[in-house]
């Protein structure tokens, strides 16, 4: 099978964590407004055909038995890569002895014509253990080569079926939205909307409180919560990647791991004013939940004390870090070498949306506390 050598230029990392958010809440934004179609999509169809078609999954979209096709030329290149896999031992142990043994005839043959005793024994000898390991090099080198040629076959197999499906697509995809709209004619069933819900876990007493400065506030919370949230789905893809380089082609990235672990660093610094608006962060409750709402408030403002120097604390230091990450050009040691500045930026940008946050929840706290728990 053909390796793969892409790796993920650093501007296109980057530039995806900026803009992949925008693009996906725009489609969610155009799909909300407009009631949705759950019948089978020509382009999503066209996706699941690119994305993941060795399995099958398009044809699985649109509910059709061919699926299960394509599910055997899948195991068969997966099965036998990793035999090709299993026997590169053999074949590396093999060619190694066999160079070795070639360096022992050209060394014995130089004995000979210096006229050494015993040399033309020793010549014998190496040339007869020559020939033993380069059968077994081409023994070994035989296996290899039939499990990527079988590999190659399935490959090729697959491929072709994909190219024939890629012209069939549209006409199985209408056929099944034509199928699809009689029966939900025949059923008389309107489509349904998706239920959207989002909250904490609702002991927060300020989560019912609003002000016009507060709002503010909170709205840059979930601005910056909904931003990152999608960058989970990036994780997706970029792993989808590597599995694919990894078992069908034999050829695993270092980028996808670091570039995941790396945005889901920043999505944990920069969600965190969001997860507290929305009062998810863990907190020992045994004795708070029994509070009245005015005692929470109260229990809260005093607390607040040591959540406002932790995080202080954090924006002082993470902004330190992030300075002398951009002065210095940081990036890691790895092959990749991506910058560690912008993550590294996001510790303090992170301290900051939950320093405001902070302050929102205390200036309703404090409401609460003067309203005496209205």
């Amino acid at each position: 099978m053909p390796s793969l050598t892409f790796v993920m230029p650093h501007w296109l990392y980057w530039s995806g964590l900026i803009f992949f958010p925008l693009i996906a809440a725009y489609s969610l934004s155009r799909q909300r407004a407009n009631p949705p179609d759950t019948r089978p999509s020509l382009f999503i169809a066209y996706m699941f055909w690119l994305l993941a078609g060795y399995l099958g999954i398009h044809r699985f979209y649109i509910r059709s038995a061919w699926a299960f096709v394509f599910i055997p030329a899948f195991i068969g290149i997966v099965y036998c890569t990793s035999q090709a896999r299993e026997v590169r031992d053999d074949l590396s142990r093999t060619f190694a002895a066999m160079e070795e043994s070639q360096t022992a005839v050209a060394s014995a043959k130089d004995e000979v014509g210096r006229g050494t005793p015993d040399a033309a024994a020793a010549l014998a000898k190496s040339e007869t253990e020559l020939k033993s390991r380069t059968t077994q090099y081409e023994a070994a080198k035989a296996v290899s080569d039939g499990w990527k040629g079988r590999a190659r076959l399935s490959g090729i197999a697959l491929g072709v079926m994909l190219l024939i499906d890629a012209v069939l697509l549209p006409g199985a995809v209408r056929r099944r939205r034509a199928a699809e709209a009689a029966q939900r004619q025949a059923e008389a069933v309107a489509p349904q909307a998706p239920s959207l819900h989002e909250g904490g876990i609702g002991e927060d007493p300020t989560l019912k409180v609003h002000t016009p400065f507060t709002d503010v506030i909170d709205r840059l919370s979930a601005l910056a919560g909904r931003y990152v949230a999608w960058w989970a789905l990036i994780a997706v893809f970029a792993y989808y990647y590597e599995v694919i380089g990894r078992f069908l082609f034999n050829s695993p990235t270092i980028w996808v791991h670091e570039s995941t672990f790396l945005m889901f660093g920043m999505q944990y610094m920069l969600s965190g004013a969001f997860a507290y608006r929305e009062d998810q962060h863990v907190r020992v409750d045994v004795v708070y939940a029994k509070f009245s709402p005015r005692g929470k408030a109260i229990a809260d403002i005093i607390t607040s004390v040591f959540f406002f120097i932790f995080v202080g604390t954090m924006f002082w230091t993470g902004a330190r870090f992030a300075m002398d990450a951009i002065q210095v050009g940081e990036h890691s040691f790895t092959e990749w070498g991506i910058q560690y500045w912008p993550v590294k930026l996001a510790i303090p940008v992170g301290a900051a949306l939950l320093l405001l946050q902070g302050i929102s929840k205390l200036a309703k706290d404090i409401m609460i506390v003067a309203r005496n728990g209205a």
